[in-house]
């Protein structure tokens, strides 16, 4: 049961603590700052700051990008810049899925959440994406983790994916250094 603290901080907003700075490179270049909500889903923030600050996702692609919808990357286990990309998007870290930590909060454009592998709601492990719209039916169903505070231009120039899956072919775009903030 979630304490009366937790309760009221949700009720009063996300707070705004550890971020992430995101070095992007490929067709687009710049930093994206995402603001996370330690408040709202700490497990997944941990998670994300974790990978982070192991260098995990230093390298990594955007392997599905949907004009409109979303920009999704995270990948740590296949979707490395280099590699073989041909299951990017499949896999996730060496460390166990997390549960679900949903909440009130809308996926809104610059909003962060939590990719899952599948239609479990507590697959969620390294992926996460980026909104480039307001995506309703995702409201509840995904863990918020954060939202871009700067750098939504480069977000929005990230290069998209092919067809209805959003598969990124050719050279993605790639995270080149992903840094924590306080």
């Amino acid at each position: 049961m979630r304490s009366l603290a937790l309760l009221l901080a949700v009720a009063a907003g996300p707070a705004l603590a550890t971020g992430l700075d995101i070095e992007i490179s490929g067709g687009t270049s710049g930093t994206v700052h995402v603001e996370l909500f330690e408040d709202v889903a700490p497990e997944h923030v941990a998670r994300l700051t974790d990978l982070a600050e192991r260098g995990a996702y230093d390298g990594v692609v955007f392997h599905r990008v949907i004009d409109g919808f979303m920009a999704q990357t995270g990948d740590v286990q296949y979707g490395v810049a280099g590699a073989d990309l041909s299951r990017a998007g499949t896999g996730g870290s060496d460390l166990p899925d997390l549960a679900q930590e949903f909440s009130d909060l809308p996926f809104e454009r610059g909003t962060v959440g939590m990719a899952r592998s599948g239609a479990s709601v507590d697959s969620a492990n390294s992926q996460f994406f980026i909104m480039f719209d307001a995506a309703p039916h995702l409201n509840g169903q995904y863990t918020v983790v954060g939202e871009v505070t700067s750098g939504m231009e480069i977000v929005d120039a990230i290069k998209r994916g092919d067809g209805r899956s959003g598969s990124v072919s050719g050279t993605p775009d790639v995270m080149e250094r992903v840094t924590v903030t306080e």
